[in-house]
This record gives C-alpha cells, structure tokens and sequence, in this order.
C-alpha cells in the first residue's frame, strides 16, 4: 500500500498488515484517508492506537509489523477502532481471574 493512499497520521508498519497505528492522538470525527478510502473516526484515537485499514472479519487474524497479534472477535470495518473490545490476543488471556479475598 502507498504511504499516499493512508493520512501521514497514520503509520502502517509492514506490507501486509490489516491495521495501522496513530503517530499522534486524533479527534473524534476527524475526516483522513485510510487506504485511499475517505473515513471519519468514530471516537479519538489515542497515540499508538490502531485502526482497520479493510474491513476484517470475525475470527480473521489481526496483523500489525507482518505478524498476527490476536483475532477479530467482531466484524470491524474499515477505519474502526481496534482494541481489546473487538481483538482477541493470540498470545495472553485478555481477562485474568481475580480471587476474591478471603
């Protein structure tokens, strides 16, 4: 994909990667180009946060420096937010059990 295609915002790390990741935080409803495609984010997206650069299905594998980081646990579309609500880690659990005190 040709930097030119993705807002200089936005930094996609490895040819063959689904996502990119802020190089600063962006507002909510902030307009950019994402893949060549014009987006509007739905909600801010925090620096080194990740967004969808195609819409990824469910159970689809996330991909960030060419390497798988986890699973879609929801359909995410294009310029969606990514993150522990719709991404299952591949590697650790994304809940810990806490016993209660006795």
């Amino acid at each position: 994909m040709a930097s030119s295609e993705t807002d200089p915002r936005l930094l996609v790390l490895a040819p063959g990667d689904n996502i990119a990741v802020a190089r600063s935080e962006i507002a909510a409803d902030t307009s950019l180009s994402v893949a060549g495609r014009l987006v509007t984010l739905q909600r801010a997206l925090g620096f080194g946060h990740k967004i969808a650069l195609r819409d990824i299905a469910p159970g689809e594998k996330i991909v960030k420096y060419g390497a798988p980081i986890g699973r879609a646990t929801a359909a995410i579309t294009l310029g969606e937010y990514v993150h522990n609500h719709n991404v299952a880690s591949d590697y650790m659990p994304n809940t810990v059990a806490v016993e209660a005190a006795p």
